[in-house]
């Protein structure tokens, strides 16, 4: 069942992103375009996602388990560090220069050509990286 409730949750996301715009690059960039042609459109989409997700973390907070009957996991930690302003500062730059983040790039895999694939491929090899620093700084002290 959880397989299920996971599945249609994606679809239906994926399914948001196609419609709203999300994963059409140039919609992104004319977003993030503020001193040029800055297409305003997107801010209703942002609007649209922040607003019922502050409903959700209202109800999560108030529940032991999800529907699916797992545990919900604590909220994490809200620290503002190095880490968090540089993962900002790469996920903000990436965005605007390829005009897609993580799910819209996953939603347009089928359909975004080698550009989406290429994307995708560093997408993947920057997860993986960012996973093997520690382990890396753990061997060099």
């Amino acid at each position: 069942m959880r397989s299920v409730i996971a599945g249609a949750a994606g679809a239906l996301f994926g399914l948001g992103l196609l419609v709203s715009g999300m994963t059409d690059t140039a919609k992104v960039q004319g977003w993030l375009d503020v001193t040029g042609t800055w297409d305003p459109t997107l801010a209703f989409v942002l609007g649209g996602a922040i607003l019922p997700m502050l409903l959700a973390w209202q109800v999560a907070a108030r529940r032991p388990r999800a529907l699916s009957g797992t545990p919900i996991p604590p909220m994490p930690k809200q620290v503002i560090d190095g880490r968090l302003l540089g993962g900002s500062a790469l996920f903000g730059a990436g965005w605007a220069l390829a005009g897609f983040c993580p799910g819209p790039a996953l939603a347009a895999l089928g359909w975004s050509g080698t550009g989406g694939l290429v994307f995708g491929l560093a997408m993947a090899g920057g997860m993986i990286a960012v996973n093997a620093l520690p382990a890396l700084k753990t061997r060099a002290a």
